[in-house]
């Protein structure tokens, strides 16, 4: 994925590829482009190459999606997207890390078991009209986190998602 650079350079030798929103990588600039969602803008270039779409499920790095189960795995069979149901609803990502003592294992038990069910439901439910919603979600969730989750719920519940998935 292209993006633009939001941590100090060699950031990913360290080998911690989650990010809190006090991680002491992440510079001055590069909380202003985080905090305003710029650092996705890059991803174009990205689907006008090919190599991504606007919705589906986001991609994770090698060394998380090594971790994947046979389910999970499913997930590298179709295109990434800059957008999908987690991008939203985990969108606070940084502040759910915050004060981990290792952000990469909080992140593997909590946010990417639920953010893969939420990638293979949408792959399940995959349609036109699901990806025009999920991009307008995308976009309220900017002005308002809470109404995009509210809206989100509704659409989970309307699409048959199980309870556990719903609670997310």
């Amino acid at each position: 994925m292209i993006k633009f650079r939001s941590m100090i350079v060699n950031a990913d030798k360290t080998g911690v590829d989650s990010t809190s929103s006090d991680d002491n990588r992440i510079t001055n600039l590069g909380n202003f482009i985080r905090k305003y969602k710029i650092d996705e803008l890059p991803n174009f270039f990205n689907i006008i190459l090919g190599q991504m779409s606007f919705v589906g499920p986001r991609p994770n790095v090698e060394r998380e999606t090594n971790l994947y189960t046979k389910e999970e795995s499913k997930l590298l069979n179709v295109r990434p997207g800059i957008t999908d149901f987690s991008s939203i609803i985990f969108s606070d990502e940084g502040d759910i890390l915050e004060g981990a003592d290792d952000p990469d294992l909080k992140y593997n038990q909590i946010i990417r078991p639920w953010k893969s069910r939420l990638g293979l439901f949408y792959v399940k439910n995959q349609s036109i009209w699901l990806d025009i919603k999920l991009i307008i979600l995308t976009g309220v969730s900017i002005l308002s986190r809470e109404r995009a989750l509210d809206w989100i719920n509704k659409t989970l519940i309307n699409l048959g998602a199980e309870d556990k998935l719903i609670s997310v």
